[in-house]
């Protein structure tokens, strides 16, 4: 065995200056290692009398969860004032047939290679020397130790138990950074975490408090905070890390393309930002699957793993074992009046983004269940600033993130889900069918990052309006990086042509218009976008034919492509994905149908009166720009059809048209109808009523699903995609913005029945689009 371990016994593991004395730490996890940690100090121990002896302590550094005993290097500590402390560690490298094959079930049963057992140690070290690494951690005196764990302590005197633990968790990190230099940066993990907040100054003032204000004994306080420690403190390692990798490449891969489709300089961006700054990364949510596309594409870019917030529904038996250990955080739903978990997760967080340690959530808190973005819940964010704002965090990067997907196999669910039928509860019973359902070809996986949201400091805990800002910033700039795909571009072609269904040439056309108004505005379209789509569109619309989503009819003298009505509510959803970029055309276009009804220069009036009140009508589905940038916006896209628009419009309804006539391709169809007939339907609901009654949330989105499938059914409707507890919700919102739901004296009668009237109006202004739309298609 000595003859193996030649090359490994050249590098010195003595410090240069150890003529005060050494205290070796060897964190070693059985005798085996310890023995030759042992031979590695003694075969370079200096030839020099007046050296004094170096003293070797063995601490185990390993266990996260067991904390550390660091009673025998107190007293060493104590004796050895002028000491260099040097941490030396053995590390193993896994085979080349582990590492391209990644963990396995044998791991799980006999160990992970990289942490071998004794027996299993002096095995490789026969049979594969070269997988042997002596690690040395940077040394530091004991003097500069002690002056930084009274930085740190923030007071002047000693205490010998704190400061053991202190030395022993700086060896740990040191011997942490040296062994990634031989694994990677992506193993990158926080350690000893309980330990540190327990020492925190900070943390240990507050809980005090919490102590004197509920009278009760401060050890009982901290008990009952190590319970909030050990729930909500992932413990990471480079095993499940691994295993964590392997398994969400494993679950994205049963339907999608294994690549993600990505830029890699947004990556290496993103990798500076997170090693410079505080950083919290926020994406999109649309599929259970969102939080493992971007663990797999960061462990592939040996990038360190962000830590994950969980919903504790998630935290179930296995999901939630293997996820902890791979870096997830999971929180209770609900903690507001738990003064001491909320401390404790608040110190938890700023310790993790003071330490570089990202953190990664979806800011929507929920799937969408339409395709578009959801608005923002503040909670985490909140929580996450608030721990910011605690530690005085200075350059914060949120950086927001768009994962997208060509097809989604919860679509299906959220559709049925909007009719009114509940959803089911989280189970490991109910993860395995997930999964299993996985197992057919959806396309292609897209992760697009934005610019990162930049504060230079976090705002005060109690400015709502701040948060608010910041949470509209970060949804704007993940709508602005979601690209558009080839199927939401034939979603949004062929439910613009329904009921009737588009020979292929027809919808070549649309996705070239499409496609070019998209480009000319530089709106981001996936880097793999085929623009060769015309030669093989068969081939592209496979999947979404296979699905059932698109249906292909080639028994007539032509192939002709369709949305079946019942597929209306799945195929929105992936035209939703984009719908947002389309929304002030929409708007522009349905503006001008109205001012081309008004005649003279009073249509110029009315173009930007109904802009203005569209823009209100929906505010609460879209995120528009703050009103004056959103006006420069729509100045700015009529610049793009005719620069002589103003003069144009002042001519009355002939300029207007003119105007409207130029613009195609015409999306205020295909972009609003949804949303103008389902707020029809709650409108229309509320007109039904007596002047005094009051309409309430519940009963207004329960009775409205059963007048919309009514109105379905009697085609005043086109759709059943404008049903859903969603777009009755957000109907209601808007009743209620505009003083509708509250029961009053006749004239609340008389203001809603003339909203159903708009209502109505409006619906005619998009048949108008609908049909000249129509029209330039068959003129095409």
């Amino acid at each position: 065995m000595q003859a193996e371990l030649e090359e490994q016994f050249r590098a010195n593991p003595w410090p240069n200056d150890s003529s005060g004395g050494v205290v070796f730490i060897l964190d070693a996890r059985n005798r085996f290692e310890q023995n030759l940690l042992e031979q590695w100090i003694e075969r370079h121990s200096p030839d020099n009398p007046d050296q004094p002896p170096a003293e070797q302590l063995i601490v185990s550094l390993n266990d996260d969860r067991k904390g550390i005993d660091s009673s025998a290097l107190q007293g060493q500590l104590d004796a050895s004032e002028n000491a260099i402390i040097a941490p030396l560690r053995i590390a193993w490298s896994p085979s080349q047939e582990s590492i391209d094959s990644g963990p396995s079930i044998r791991n799980l049963l006999f160990g992970d290679p990289r942490r071998p057992s004794a027996r299993r140690g002096r095995k490789i070290l026969q049979q594969h020397p070269d997988r042997l690494h002596l690690i040395s951690g940077q040394p530091d005196s004991r003097a500069n130790l002690l002056q930084r764990f009274k930085h740190q302590e923030k007071q002047d005197e000693d205490n010998s138990d704190r400061f053991a633990a202190f030395v022993a968790r700086q060896a740990a990190l040191v011997l942490d950074i040296s062994e990634r230099r031989l694994h990677g940066g992506r193993y990158k993990v926080p350690r000893f975490v309980a330990e540190h907040l327990k020492t925190s100054p900070a943390y240990r003032s507050a809980v005090r408090e919490i102590a004197v204000e509920k009278n009760a004994k401060r050890e009982d306080i901290v008990k009952e905070a190590s319970t909030y420690m050990k729930e909500m403190i992932s413990i990471p390692s480079t095993f499940w890390l691994d295993f964590y990798a392997r398994f969400n490449s494993f679950c994205l891969g049963l339907g999608y393309e294994d690549k993600i489709v990505y830029r890699q300089s947004d990556v290496e961006e993103m990798r500076q930002i997170v090693r410079d700054h505080p950083a919290m990364l926020l994406w999109t949510h649309k599929t259970y699957l969102d939080g493992m596309v971007i663990p797999k594409v960061l462990y592939e870019n040996d990038f360190p793993m962000p830590h994950m917030f969980g919903g504790a529904n998630m935290a179930f038996a296995g999901l939630g074992y293997m996820l902890r250990r791979a870096g997830a955080i999971f929180i209770r739903r609900s903690f507001q009046d738990n003064t001491l978990y909320k401390l404790t997760l608040r110190h938890y967080i700023g310790y993790l983004m003071e330490k570089r340690f990202p953190m990664n959530w979806a800011f929507e808190g929920t799937r969408s269940r339409m395709g578009k973005l959801m608005p923002p819940r503040y909670g985490l964010l909140k929580y996450v600033l608030e721990a910011c704002h605690t530690t005085d965090a200075r350059n914060i990067h949120i950086i927001p993130i768009s994962i997208s997907y060509d097809l989604i196999r919860d679509v299906e669910e959220y559709a049925t889900e909007q009719t009114g039928r509940g959803k089911g509860a989280e189970s490991l019973s109910w993860f395995i069918g997930y999964i299993r359902s996985l197992a057919k070809p959806m396309g292609k996986v897209y992760m697009d990052i934005g610019k990162p949201v930049v504060l230079e400091r976090a705002p005060d805990p109690d400015d709502s309006l701040a948060l608010s800002k910041i949470a509209f910033e970060i949804a704007v700039e993940a709508n602005n990086v979601t690209p558009i795909t080839f199927p939401s571009l034939v979603t949004m072609s062929l439910l613009g042509a329904a009921p009737k269904a588009l020979t292929e040439a027809e919808v070549i056309n649309d996705l070239r218009a499409l496609l070019k108004w998209a480009e000319a505005r530089d709106l981001r379209i996936s880097s793999d976008f085929d623009r060769d789509y015309a030669d093989h569109i068969d081939g592209l619309l496979g999947i979404m034919i296979d699905e059932g989503v698109v249906t292909r009819y080639d028994q007539g003298p032509e192939i002709i492509y369709g949305i079946a009505l019942e597929q209306h509510p799945v195929a929105s959803y992936y035209r939703n994905t984009i719908i947002h970029f389309f929304v002030n055309k929409a708007i522009i276009e349905l503006a001008l149908v109205k001012a081309s009804e008004t005649e003279g220069v009073e249509a110029l009036d009315a173009f930007w009166a109904e802009v203005e009140y569209l823009r209100d009508l929906f505010k609460f589905e879209f995120f528009y720009a703050p009103s004056e940038e959103f006006q420069q916006e729509i100045r700015t896209d009529l610049d793009r059809y005719d620069s002589n628009w103003h003069a144009l419009m002042s001519q009355g309804s002939v300029g207007a048209l003119q105007l409207l006539n130029s613009m195609f391709p015409l999306v205020s169809h295909a972009t609003l109808l949804t949303y103008a007939e389902a707020y029809s339907i709650v409108v229309d609901l509320v007109a039904r009523m007596d002047a005094g009654e009051t309409l309430e949330k519940d009963t207004c989105v329960s009775d409205a699903l059963r007048l919309g499938h009514q109105a379905y059914l009697q085609r005043r409707i086109s759709s059943e995609s404008s049903i859903g507890k969603l777009l009755f919700a957000n109907g209601f919102k808007m009743l209620q913005h505009r003083k509708l739901t509250e029961g009053g004296d006749e004239s609340v009668a008389k203001a809603r029945k003339d909203m159903a009237r708009e209502m109505r109006e409006l619906l005619r202004r998009v048949d108008i689009i609908r049909a000249l739309a129509a029209a330039s298609r068959s003129t095409q």
